[in-house]
């Protein structure tokens, strides 16, 4: 694959995370400086109890510190510290493929595009097993169907942003649902994006996965819950108006039917019960009308900040 020629004067920042990857990390700076040889390599140590700051620091790598744990506020402080032109984050495993950098770095610049999404690709079982394909395929589904389908991979650890994203995230997630709130950033501010093919592999020996299926998976969906809350709240709320007022429509109706015969409602903690539901529904709709105006707002004042961000475009 040919290496396309990039601006000699744009600045590249390599952004990883890391956590206990000792075994990697040398090799995941080494090939990231072969691949853009004038980019800054940054190498965040999420409190490493192995060698992974002294092999990271002997490979060549500027490295910090993040003391709070979880990669949501690595990546955090790794948006706030480090200014550049363009950013490449990858995971610290060696598992993605550093020579498809440049190209995606080519195609948001020609393209300009403020987010390039690397798609995995993957010929071995163990580097990415079923569960885990399940998982990001359903988790993606359903924010495709909320937000708009711009992606097919979510949860891919390879992306490459614009100075202009980067700027404008505000970040709020903690650990591994970083991802999904990435996504639904660029999809909420229609975001010019793109997604390329990338080489996946399996981890090097003596390194450990730290993705939780099962827990990791929750505290996803918990996150594109909370992400339709806000972003979406008129039809949150509208589906809780609908399940309310359904279940009071649904209690209500042998009420009405024996009121029709006997002229008179025997149940009385029901018809309470009713007319409680009803009013909660109510309340449910004025909640999605009057959020659903101030999220617009909100989204506005981002949409702004967005904009005001100065953009190095080729």
């Amino acid at each position: 694959m040919n290496t396309p020629d990039l601006p000699a004067d744009l600045e590249i920042a390599v952004l990883i995370p890391c956590y206990n990857e000792e075994a990697a990390i040398g090799d995941v700076v080494h090939n990231f400086k072969s691949a853009l040889p004038t980019a800054t390599i940054y190498v965040y140590d999420n409190n490493s109890s192995d060698r992974t700051i002294d092999v990271a620091r002997e490979a060549g790598a500027v490295v910090r510190n993040e003391s709070l744990q979880g990669k949501g506020n690595v990546v955090r402080r790794m948006f706030a510290d480090i200014d550049a032109d363009v950013f490449v984050m990858t995971d610290g495993d060696n598992t993605y493929d550093a020579g498809s950098a440049p190209g995606m770095i080519a195609k948001l610049l020609n393209e300009s595009l403020d987010l390039v999404n690397g798609k995995r690709v993957h010929k071995a079982t163990e580097a990415y097993r079923p569960g885990h394909q399940f998982g990001n395929a359903l988790l993606t589904s359903l924010v495709a169907t909320i937000f708009g389908k711009r992606f097919d991979d979510m949860l891919s650890g390879l992306k490459v942003f614009s100075r202009r994203y980067v700027k404008s995230f505000p970040s709020l997630s903690s650990g591994f649902e970083i991802e999904t709130e990435l996504t639904v950033h660029a999809l909420e501010l229609r975001m010019p994006v793109a997604e390329m093919e990338t080489p996946y592999g399996a981890r090097p020996e003596g390194s450990e996965s730290k993705l939780s299926t099962y827990s990791d998976g929750f505290r996803i969906l918990k996150t594109i819950a909370n992400l339709i809350k806000e972003e979406r709240p008129l039809q949150f709320f509208l589906a809780l108006f609908g399940l309310c007022a359904i279940a009071s429509i649904g209690l209500a109706i042998p009420l009405v039917l024996t009121y029709l015969e006997i002229g008179a409602v025997p149940r009385m903690p029901t018809a309470v019960l009713v007319t409680g539901m009803m009013l909660l529904a109510f309340l449910f709709l004025a909640c999605g009308l009057i959020l659903d105006t101030v999220t617009r707002g909100r989204q506005e004042f981002k949409r702004l900040q967005y904009l005001s961000v100065n953009q190095k475009r080729a």
